[in-house]
């Protein structure tokens, strides 16, 4: 069965993802990214759940996709750089312990980004966003 469609899972026309509230975006985008994370480490030969976890950290924690998000600002379309304007100016509910108002806003804009383009199936944007935050060197352990 090569003919994968997420047209059936994504049934959002675009002018409804649109009206979706940003931090609907950032959730779906949280869980996008991760999965992008994970299946890349996988392919580096990572191959133990805790190294997986442990490894991952350095993609997901608010301080680098805040860096991420600063690096690929240039690139953006003006309709994506709406998009993290809407995000990262919509109120979220809480702050975890571990990041700051400012990155974890910033990261929180970043995963709208990419929850937005995955819902209006974007695809090959999001291929070529991911592809650059997974090689960036700008970001820490």
């Amino acid at each position: 069965m090569n003919n994968f469609s997420f047209d059936k899972y994504i049934g959002l026309s675009e002018k409804e993802v649109r009206l979706l509230n940003p931090i609907i975006w950032a959730y779906i985008g949280d869980a996008v990214y991760e999965t992008f994370v994970r299946s890349y480490l996988i392919t580096k030969g990572i191959s133990k759940p805790n190294e997986i976890h442990k490894s991952s950290i350095k993609y997901v924690k608010a301080a680098n996709q805040a860096k991420i998000l600063k690096d690929i600002e240039d690139i953006l379309t003006e309709e994506e750089a709406d998009v993290v304007r809407r995000t990262r100016n919509a109120k979220v509910g809480h702050v975890p312990k571990n990041a700051n108002i400012f990155d974890y806003k910033m990261a929180t804009a970043f995963e709208g980004l990419i929850g937005f383009l995955y819902l209006t199936k974007r695809f090959d944007r999001l291929d070529e966003i991911i592809e650059k935050t997974l090689f960036n060197e700008n970001i820490n352990e």
